[in-house]
């Protein structure tokens, strides 16, 4: 055979030589037929013609001259009707879409949605799609094909039906106005989000503080919000968040106290963050340790008992500060911080705080939508409760007495000497709280412009004076409220009363 499919031009064994041998000059031997571009498109033309031309028809150039004879090309073979004509063609598939190409205009049958599905894709009963039933479907469309369909035309809507005047009319219950992001006629220098991460220590990773602190909980008839957050200041040059907060309940049921710390370190050193975060420890632990005591002297109104205890505690955790500051060479001052606590008995039946501590801050008191300054002098005389609310002293034969020493016996001191007592004079006051009051204890950065801005004041009233108490997020977005001029960590604790 030929390589082109016609008949025998040689020998039969050839085509081994012919294939392989050194004779063969192109990859599929001589053709018998013509194989220009022109020939095989009017091969192509002529497949794909409805009439295709007769079979013997000549090409319309001869093929050259050959050294052999051209092969016949044989007739075709007859159908078995007898015919030879081609058979009939299938019928045309319509044209396929690309996935980028938009549907056809027209649709082929009814398209509607479910019923009140109101989402893509649903089904309605029958398994059709389209508009929500009810809705005629789309007329037929003229327009030429490519065009965008038409968009369908409005519809009325549904009539209302009259209010019923018997129904009562219901009101959105009123609530606090939104928080601000500053008050004042000038907004602050520095920018509302944090800027800068402190530069932090491969080896002491555990030093590094958060940019914001936020805690809450709900115990007897009170609700806990505690917030802090560090200064514009510090945020912008990349310093840590002096302020600590730690917030811990001891003992379980009614016999429970809560206890919330707040300690600002100090500027004379970078390191005072540590010191901070060690006196919230330290009076943790200290009160932690006597708190069966601590609420027994609460429920019996004991003043004194609370005032020395309290105060002894104190001293002795930042005592151990200012060993602390000895023990790494450094000079009192330059590893110390300011310390503030409350005291929130979880008996729903006691209503007395107590709040003690040492150094600069605030403690305030919304009542009746305004703003009571109630932090204890510091003149050597500590604040007296508030007239009317505050737990009288207790009247014992041998006065007042320590906490610690009432049969619980007080381990000596790992310091010898024992470190000198704190420079700053103890703050304490004790108060009955009245359904609906608002305390707040607060670190200076917030005591500050809370005394100086009066806006700032009137705008915390309206946000705290409502009858439910604030969410965490709320409480965080109204500690944050800035005044221009203050820079400071803002640091702040706030008691709701049922």
């Amino acid at each position: 055979m030929s390589q082109q499919g016609g008949r025998p031009i040689g020998h039969e064994d050839d085509w081994w030589e012919e294939l392989y041998g050194d004779a063969a000059v192109g990859d599929t031997g001589p053709a018998t037929a013509p194989d220009s571009l022109d020939d095989r498109f009017a091969s192509a033309s002529g497949t794909l013609h409805e009439d295709p031309p007769p079979p013997d028809a000549a090409p319309a150039d001869p093929p050259p001259a050959e050294a052999s004879p051209a092969p016949r090309v044989p007739a075709p073979r007859p159908f078995p009707d007898g015919t030879t004509a081609h058979p009939p063609r299938r019928p045309a598939l319509p044209p396929q879409r690309a996935p980028w190409e938009p549907p056809p205009t027209t649709p082929e049958g009814p398209v509607t949605f479910a019923t009140g599905a109101g989402r893509p894709g649903g089904s309605a009963p029958g398994g059709e799609r389209g508009t929500a039933t009810g809705s005629p479907p789309p007329a037929e469309s003229s327009a030429p094909a490519g065009a965008p369909p038409a968009p369908p035309p409005p519809q009325d809507p549904p009539p209302a039906a009259p209010a019923d005047p018997r129904a009562p009319r219901l009101e959105p219950p009123p609530g606090p106005p939104p928080s601000r992001v500053y008050v004042g006629s000038r907004p602050p220098t520095y920018d509302a989000e944090p800027t800068a991460l402190p530069a932090a220590d491969p080896d002491e990773l555990d030093d590094l503080v958060p940019d914001t602190v936020l805690d809450g909980a709900r115990y007897g008839a009170c609700t806990l919000r505690a917030a802090s957050v560090r200064g514009d200041s510090a945020r912008y040059r990349g310093e840590p968040r002096r302020d600590a907060l730690l917030a811990a309940r001891f003992g379980t049921g009614e016999q429970a106290l809560v206890l919330v710390a707040v300690a600002t370190g100090g500027r004379a050193a970078p390191g005072t963050h540590r010191a901070a975060a060690e006196a919230c420890r330290w009076i943790g632990r200290a009160v932690g340790r006597s708190h069966a005591r601590l609420v027994e002297d609460i429920r019996a109104a004991r003043r004194g008992d609370l005032k020395a205890g309290l105060h002894r505690l104190t001293d002795r955790s930042l005592g151990r500060l200012r060993a602390g500051a000895a023990e790494q060479g450094l000079e009192p001052d330059a590893y110390a911080a300011t310390l503030r606590c409350l005291l929130l008995p979880a008996d729903p039946d006691c209503r007395t705080r107590v709040f003690f501590g040492v150094g600069p801050g605030g403690l305030f008191r919304l009542r009746d939508g305004a703003w009571q300054d109630i932090e204890p002098r510091v003149a050597g005389v500590e604040g007296e409760p508030v007239v009317g609310f505050g737990s009288p002293p207790s009247e014992t034969p041998g006065g007042d007495r320590l906490t610690m020493d009432r049969g619980i016996p007080a381990p000596p001191s790992p310091y010898e000497p024992s470190p000198e007592p704190p420079r700053e004079p103890f703050r304490f006051r004790t108060s009955v709280a009245r359904p609906g009051d608002t305390l707040l204890m607060c670190g200076a950065g917030l005591a500050e412009p809370l005394r100086g801005e009066e806006e700032l004041r009137a705008h915390l009233a309206d946000r705290w004076s409502g009858h439910e108490p604030p969410g965490l997020a709320a409480f965080l977005a109204d500690t944050q409220v800035r005044v221009k001029g203050y820079a400071d960590d803002r640091t702040a604790v706030a008691v709701w009363e049922a």
